[in-house]
């Protein structure tokens, strides 16, 4: 049956709009990363594999392909008075791709081309040094770093790589407690790797007997060949582990970005959360989908954790920042195509 599935896969994609793909190098793409990367999934974008690539070599859209449909991951990386052309020149090429997560400046730009624009959920920016953790709403945070310090938990950030037979055991163990556990998440997300990629970060926990408990990973954001902030890109802990232990590590990281002189720290993607009216021209049909599934005991409980995850993240107190998908149809196929390929189902 897999082998039939991507013998179709290929057939279906063969017949996708022809659009002019351009092989960049894996350091011609961070070097674009490091000129315009400053939304949270840009990192991924440059670095994750299986994407393609619409370019003249000065920015460049990400995109995947499922099911005779093209999809573009995230905002363009490219200059902000370079957006409004590659977008238009990739709708053209593409026959009426989705855009997945976007912000709201490219959101604008597609309605204005006539796409339907809906809410995605929410991405949690922790933007410093004015986010600190002092205040009442921050007490348990606090309480969770207070906690795992007293009872002889270490925090520490891995700069060399020097953990990773114990990374590797950590996430193999993690993986056993996922509601889908033969596969991990694409394209929103990549495959987690041991290893850290040029200019990520890695804050680790260890245990009152040295174990390692928890691990997080960083991805940068990038303005001008500089990095600006980090968003969190992958989350590993032990299926024992304390409650306490992402968060007190995630202040911890956060903490140390900001001694640093960072200015921002994103959390990434809660999806479906908060799917309100867009404020452009939208899907009604789709809105009420999303927050069905959102509040949905079945999905939550035997698909993905989206209440878990969201409530998570608020815990930190940031502001929630819209994010975006933008379709021109938005028919049932098309999302069975994107559902296909964040591998959802």
């Amino acid at each position: 049956m897999p082998s039939l599935r991507i013998y179709i896969d290929s057939l279906l994609e063969g017949a996708a709009p022809k659009v002019p793909r351009r092989e960049l190098s894996h350091l011609e793409r961070l070097e674009l990363v490091r000129r315009h990367g400053d939304f949270s999934l840009a990192y991924s974008t440059a670095v994750q594999q299986k994407l393609s690539y619409f370019s003249d070599g000065d920015g460049y859209i990400a995109f995947g392909t499922k099911m005779k449909h093209h999809f573009a991951l995230g905002d363009p990386v490219v200059h902000p008075s370079d957006r409004l052309g590659y977008i238009r020149r990739f709708v053209e090429a593409a026959g009426g791709p989705w855009f997945v997560q976007i912000g709201a400046e490219t959101a604008r730009v597609l309605a204005g081309l006539g796409y339907q624009v809906n809410r995605l959920g929410i991405d949690t920016r922790l933007v410093l040094p004015a986010h600190d953790f002092s205040g009442k709403r921050n007490e348990t945070v606090r309480y969770s770093e207070r906690w795992l310090s007293k009872k002889g938990y270490s925090f520490a950030e891995d700069r060399r790589n020097i953990f990773l037979d114990e990374i590797a055991r950590l996430s193999e163990n993690w993986r056993g407690e996922r509601i889908v556990k033969r596969w991990e998440m694409g394209f929103l997300n990549r495959p987690f790797a041991d290893h850290l990629g040029t200019d990520m970060r890695r804050f680790v926990l260890h245990g009152p007997d040295g174990e390692l408990v928890a691990l997080l990973d960083f991805d940068p954001l990038f303005s001008d060949g500089k990095v600006i902030g980090y968003t969190t890109a992958f989350k590993r802990k032990h299926i024992d582990a304390t409650p306490h232990a992402e968060i007190g590590l995630t202040k911890f990281a956060v903490d140390r970005f900001r001694e640093e002189g960072i200015s921002v720290v994103t959390l990434g993607l809660s999806p479906l959360v908060d799917i309100e009216a867009s404020g452009f021209a939208e899907s009604s049909f789709w809105r009420s989908t999303f927050q069905r599934a959102y509040g949905s005991a079945w999905i939550n409980r035997s698909k993905f954790n989206l209440q878990g995850q969201a409530a998570f993240k608020r815990r930190f107190h940031g502001q929630e920042q819209p994010t975006y998908v933008a379709f021109r149809k938005g028919t049932l196929v098309e999302m069975l195509g994107l559902l296909r390929l964040v591998k959802a189902i």
